[in-house]
């Protein structure tokens, strides 16, 4: 017994693979085998419009927003040196009462 319609080649040139559970791919919508489905592994031209990630500044704990064709790093970088709002001198101390063995703020 043949099934000619289930499943379908994958859309990668190099592989083109039948696969029957084929799986398609949520940016592009091209359909791909289990091998070629990641969005770095088919070379996703619309993965900017899934593959979205924010950094935080580890100082202040602020959302950096990063343009495209940007390095997150870098951006990380200039704003701790320009806008990060962090000021150590601000931050509460935390005072230790041994007698109860519990944190008070001053």
């Amino acid at each position: 017994m043949e099934l000619p319609d289930l499943g379908g080649p994958c859309s990668e040139p190099a592989c083109r693979r039948w696969d029957f559970l084929p799986l398609k791919c949520d940016a592009c919508g091209e359909v791909f085998c289990k091998d070629h489905i990641r969005y770095d592994d088919h070379k996703c031209r619309s993965a900017y419009k899934k593959n979205v990630q924010v950094p935080v500044c580890p100082l202040c704990n602020m959302p950096i927003p990063v343009q495209k064709g940007e390095i997150p790093d870098a951006v990380v970088g200039a704003h701790m040196d320009k806008n990060c709002k962090y000021n150590p001198a601000e931050q509460k101390q935390r005072h230790i009462c041994y007698l109860h063995q519990l944190f008070k703020t001053a």
